[in-house]
């Protein structure tokens, strides 16, 4: 007889996340339901206050600010739909086809406002449950109303009340990682250009140091994520001065990345083994070195004064390369010279 094995079922990728949402934030969202749910039911006796509910349930978003835009979104979107059902239940009735009368009409309506994604959607899915749970007068329309901004008021105010969340600290380490990164494909450069490379070994150069971009994009990101977490953050004044600097060391950064991407490529396409015997590589190898240690101490710290570091400060001494080798020593000493400005932050 076979063994059996328990099976395991694995949700499609596409349907999860990285990572899994702060439990803080499943707090905070439980609490606002709940605290929505008493309050609608106290100021709002005669029906169950589903609005409010699920008003709190979307309000509560990572940021103060997402959470603001959310509420007006809601708002806006409950509105819209809960007076297209009275509408239409006034002209028509309440015939059961009129829910699908109500939701293309809702759709036409928002599509015509130009409304967001948010709101588009909140109208004809408030439309229905209007009309599901028995929009037959005026009084219950507008009840409805008032107990989904009444929620949605309450979800906001729980996000900044319960420890609003700060953004600042994924945005500082991609900021920081990708310094350091930029400074090891310095080091890289550096080693090829006083070693003999094969075409493989040279492709791997290229390809690492096209890399930079995809950490530029992730760190460009983080940082506007930690600036929304901040907006309307009664903890920003607190965190603001680490994400300033961090902001300003990501534009010394985005520069050096073409740098180091145009000093790789032009290594890469004019590599020729007669290079080694250049003395001027070796010293434009030392500059990177240093260009790279300078780089790591300014990641660490975007205040730390670089100026007194004996680094990218010695002239190099070129001697008349071979013909063939102007345009790739040209190509690097000139953008090193861009790379020691950006460091030092020197554009003299």
């Amino acid at each position: 007889m076979a063994a059996k094995f328990p099976v395991k079922i694995a949700l499609p990728a596409s349907i999860r996340a990285t990572t899994r949402i702060p439990f803080l934030q499943i707090v905070k969202t439980a609490v606002a339901m709940l605290i929505a749910w008493i309050i609608a039911r106290l100021l709002l006796p005669d029906e169950l206050p589903v609005f409010a509910a699920i008003a709190a349930l979307l309000v509560v978003q990572p940021s103060v600010n997402q959470s603001l835009g959310r509420a007006i979104e809601r708002s806006l979107g409950v509105i819209v739909g809960v007076m297209v059902a009275f509408v239409i239940v006034i002209a028509f009735g309440t015939n059961s086809w009129i829910v699908l009368l109500a939701v293309v009409a809702s759709l036409l309506l928002a599509w015509s406002l130009k409304l967001t994604p948010g709101s588009a959607n909140q109208v004809p899915i408030s439309a229905m449950l209007v009309l599901s749970l028995g929009a037959t007068n005026a009084d219950y329309a507008w009840a409805r109303i008032v107990e989904t901004i009444l929620g949605a008021a309450i979800g906001v105010i729980v996000n900044i009340t319960v420890v609003p969340p700060v953004q600042t600290g994924p945005a500082r380490a991609a900021v920081l990682g990708l310094g350091n990164e930029i400074a090891a494909t310095l080091d890289r450069l550096a080693m090829a250009l006083t070693s003999p490379q094969t075409p493989g070994e040279r492709n791997a150069l290229l390809i690492e140091a096209r890399l930079l971009r995809p950490m530029e994009k992730k760190a460009e990101a983080a940082l506007t994520a930690a600036e929304e977490s901040l907006t309307l953050n009664p903890r920003q004044t607190k965190h603001r001065r680490v994400l300033t600097h961090d902001e300003a060391l990501f534009g010394r950064l985005k520069p050096l990345i073409a740098r180091s991407l145009g000093m790789t490529r032009a290594f890469h396409d004019h590599y020729d083994d007669s290079l080694l015997t250049e003395p001027t590589m070796t010293a434009i190898a030392e500059e990177l070195r240093r260009a790279a240690h300078d780089l790591r101490l300014l990641a660490r710290d975007p205040d730390a004064a670089t100026a007194g570091i004996p680094v990218l400060t010695a002239p190099l001494v070129i001697k008349t390369p071979d013909p063939e080798h102007w345009v790739l020593l040209g190509s690097l000493m000139a953008d090193l010279g861009r790379i020691r400005s950006e460091i030092t932050g020197d554009d003299s």
